[in-house]
Parts: C-alpha cells; sequence; structure tokens
C-alpha cells in the first residue's frame, strides 16, 4: 500500500512539474541598449502574467539564434533583415512586407514564429555630426562613396559584427562602390562608437535607427540613396513548442509588439543611454504606463 501511496504522489509530482514546465519561459536579448531593454520588458511583463521566466540578455546575434533554434530560448526580438540575410542567405532587395513574410515563412520550417511584426525599424545607418554634414556637404550614402573616392580623408568606426556581416560593411562598400582602407576604420563596442562620433575621433559612425543618442548628440543620418539596408521591423520570434505549451502567449507578445514604433524605441533608449537610468526602471515604467503590469 506504501508503494503505491508512493508511486500516485510520484505521479501527482511529475504532473505539477510538467504544468509548470509548460509555463517556463526563457527570454533572451542581444548586447546592446535597445535589445536589453526589450529583455527586460519582456520577462517582467511575462512575470506579471505569472510565467516562470528566466532571463537571458547580453548575447551576439549568431549565438542568440542559434540558442533559440537549439531550444536553449523560447523567445526573443528579431529585426526581419537580419534573419532574411545572416540566418537564411536571402540577398534580393524586397519590401518591408515581404521581408517579414518571408522569414516568417523560412524560419518556420525551423521551428520558428514570428508573432506580429511592431512599428519599430532598428535599420542600420551611417551617421555623422551635423556640423561636419554641413562643412562637407555629405548626406547620403552617395556622397559619401563620392568623397571616399575623391581621396577625402575620412575615419570610420563601427562594432566588430557589421564589421563582419553579409549585410554589413564589406557588402555596403560594394553596392556603392567605394573602399575604404583598414587603417581608416575603427572596431569598437557599439555604444563607444556614438561617443567617438561625438567627440570627434572619427568623421563617420555606425548606428542604430532607433538609438536616441542620434538627436541627442546632433548627428545626421545619412540616407541610404540605393535602399541597401532591408527593413529591420523589430518582432518578437518564439519557438512553436513553446506556444504549443502556451498557446495564450502569442497574443500577449503581439499586445506588447503593436506599443513599439520608432519614436517609442529612440524615447526608451535615450533615457537609458542619455539620461542614464536604469534598464530595469525605464522597462517597467513603459509597462506601468501602458496597464501591462
Amino acid at each position: 500500500m506504501k508503494t503505491l501511496t508512493t508511486l500516485l504522489s510520484g505521479l501527482t509530482l511529475a504532473s505539477t512539474l510538467a504544468t509548470a514546465q509548460a509555463d517556463e519561459i526563457v527570454v533572451g536579448g542581444k548586447n546592446f541598449t535597445e535589445q536589453q531593454i526589450l529583455a527586460s520588458m519582456t520577462a517582467q511583463y511575462l512575470d506579471a502574467l505569472e510565467y516562470d521566466v528566466e532571463k537571458r540578455a547580453g548575447m551576439g546575434s549568431a549565438v542568440l539564434r542559434q540558442a533559440q533554434e537549439n531550444g536553449q530560448l523560447d523567445l526573443y526580438w528579431e529585426y526581419t533583415g537580419t534573419s532574411l540575410i545572416n540566418y537564411n542567405d536571402v540577398t534580393e532587395s524586397l519590401s518591408p512586407e515581404e521581408t517579414y513574410q518571408r522569414v516568417k515563412a523560412l524560419d518556420a520550417e525551423k521551428g520558428l514564429v514570428w508573432l506580429e511584426p511592431s512599428e519599430a525599424n532598428n535599420t542600420y545607418a551611417l551617421a555623422m555630426r551635423e556640423e561636419t554634414v554641413e562643412e562637407t556637404g555629405i548626406d547620403s550614402l552617395s556622397k559619401l562613396a563620392e568623397a571616399v573616392n575623391g581621396d577625402e580623408e575620412l575615419t570610420f568606426a563601427m562594432n566588430a559584427e557589421f564589421y563582419a556581416r553579409e549585410d554589413g560593411w564589406r557588402p555596403l562598400q560594394q553596392a556603392y562602390d567605394f573602399r575604404v582602407s583598414r587603417g581608416d576604420i575603427k572596431r569598437m563596442d557599439s555604444g563607444l562608437v556614438y561617443q567617438a562620433l561625438r567627440d570627434g575621433q572619427v568623421d563617420v559612425g555606425l548606428v542604430f535607427a532607433t538609438d536616441g543618442r542620434i538627436p541627442a548628440f546632433d548627428f545626421q543620418v545619412l540616407e541610404d540613396d540605393q535602399a541597401f539596408f532591408p527593413a529591420y521591423a523589430l518582432t518578437p520570434v518564439v519557438r512553436e513548442e513553446t506556444l504549443e505549451a502556451n498557446p495564450e502567449l502569442a497574443e500577449q507578445m503581439n499586445a506588447l509588439s503593436s506599443l513599439l514604433d520608432d519614436q517609442t524605441m529612440a524615447d526608451l533608449n535615450a533615457r537609458v543611454d542619455v539620461e542614464r537610468e536604469t534598464i530595469e526602471d525605464v522597462a517597467e515604467e513603459f509597462l506601468s504606463r501602458n496597464d501591462l503590469i
């Protein structure tokens, strides 16, 4: 009788653990401010919805994506253009909607579900100080290429990932038909790029379009007049198995996604990078203001 009781107790415990596991969500994030805000925001939001949440932020793009494909994390915010080019090797020019539909279909084959995209498009961009743009007349990437090819001495700053990406520095030079010598390129952490550009240590810097430091530091984004960069719509991506175990998660994350656009993300990013508020406080205030916690 004792053995039967023990067995039944064990089955009950196993059932309880299985239920708890169905609600456990591992949230990931990349290693820059916007992604850290989103990871904190998502973790706090899902915690308020009574999920058991683990947060793993500060990861590189390739590592993060591999972790999701391997089932080591369940959910993070990805950019449509990143998946299109870097994870699916699609290089043809597509509209924002075509980009979303293509990555949604391709990643579905890998067990990943793209939920509703936000209105935030955090595309890569090159920027210069406004005063430099006024002095040189360089306000587009084509004019930048002309200046480089005309032997104008310009120094560039970018992070190591962009330097090596398939939608990054080398393809950009090929598209606009210019080449910068290695000695004129400084590779550094993304945050340091903004400081170096602001302080005049470099002439051109890699920026993210929704970064709040662009207006705060009086930068001007150079027009991508040949439309080299694809759309980078910010979208929650979740493992199919996770959605099957948590069927309400899609609607919950879509509600959060619907609140995000370029200006909103720029404001949130600026509060961290310019006003020096903590990531957790910024994420919590946004959720509270929108009645999500």
